[in-house]
């Protein structure tokens, strides 16, 4: 399975790298020590994991890359900087620190909708947290930890348009949606009579929405609040009308990983780091929710 470190290292190449930059991480913070003792000193971590398990051989590499959305403000979203903010990027994090991997070994890579199991199938990503909601059809390639946070489909059109207030409104409209998703897919099987426009991402159904191309667009309820607090244009309509667990996708049938993944979890819950996760960056616009059961399947 460390044949991936390989094709990590031509991705890191070809794809946004990129460090941790925070004040903790800057040399004249860490604790003084002599170059003995850092040339002597084990990797972090790796002897707390089982021989053979993928805990212990990202562990032993010190590096884990991470697929994640590259245009979702508030869960995964690469600004002028090329620095991944959101709650999706803490939470790997989060993960990438319970193995002991730090910040500036954790590479990014680029996950849309379309391309993620494919992207864990191949190695080219240890895990994807990406607004990744967990189903049956997904789970005959890959396997899920979590959910780590529950979503729901919404609506979102602009601010002027009175005349769709929630999914009942879509009968006769163009819905900007991303293709291969979870959204799409539950526009045309519960709403035939809307007109599905599938694009590659979210962030492109903006523009399309804002010209009059697109009468709404439709995903998850958290995603489409994050344009809508970065565009007084935008607005959210009617309650959520799906449940939408968030998952974190891995290998097939890697269970020994996926309850490693499930027990940290449980523990950010516990320990209130997933609550501070969640308000440095998705609750600065939404309400802190209770973190969800994790689903031992």
């Amino acid at each position: 399975m460390r044949s991936r470190r390989g094709t990590i290292a031509v991705l890191a190449a070809a794809t946004l790298t990129l460090a941790a930059c925070g004040s903790g991480d800057t040399p004249e913070d860490e604790p003084a020590g002599t170059a003995d003792e850092e040339m002597t000193e084990e990797p972090t971590g790796a002897a707390e994991f089982p021989e053979g398990s993928t805990m212990a051989e990202l562990a032993d590499a010190g590096a884990i890359t991470v697929g994640t959305k590259f245009d979702q403000p508030l869960f995964g979203l690469v600004g002028p900087d090329q620095v991944p903010v959101g709650f999706d990027v803490e939470i790997a994090k989060l993960i990438a620190g319970k193995l002991g991997i730090d910040e500036d070994g954790i590479t990014w890579v680029e996950t849309v909708s379309a391309n993620r199991e494919a992207f864990i199938e191949t190695d080219q990503v240890d895990i994807v947290v990406a607004t990744y909601t967990i189903n049956d059809d997904r789970k005959e390639r890959i396997s899920f930890a979590g959910p780590y946070y529950e979503a729901g489909q919404s609506i979102l059109t602009l601010v002027s348009n009175a005349d769709i207030q929630g999914p009942d409104d879509l009968a006769g409209t163009k819905v900007c949606t991303v293709s291969g998703s979870t959204p799409e897919a539950n526009l045309l099987e519960n709403f035939p009579d809307a007109e599905v426009v599938p694009f590659g991402t979210y962030s492109e159904c903006i523009e399309p929405l804002k010209n009059g191309q697109v009468d709404a667009v439709s995903t998850d309820n958290v995603i489409l609040a994050g344009f809508a607090a970065d565009d007084p244009e935008l607005e959210v309509r009617g309650e959520p009308f799906t449940e939408e667990p968030y998952g974190i996708g891995l290998a097939k049938d890697d269970d020994e990983f996926r309850m490693w993944i499930n027990d940290a979890l449980e523990e950010f819950y516990a320990d209130g780091s997933w609550t501070e996760a969640w308000e440095a960056t998705a609750g600065t616009v939404l309400p802190t929710p209770e973190p969800p059961a994790v689903d031992r399947y």
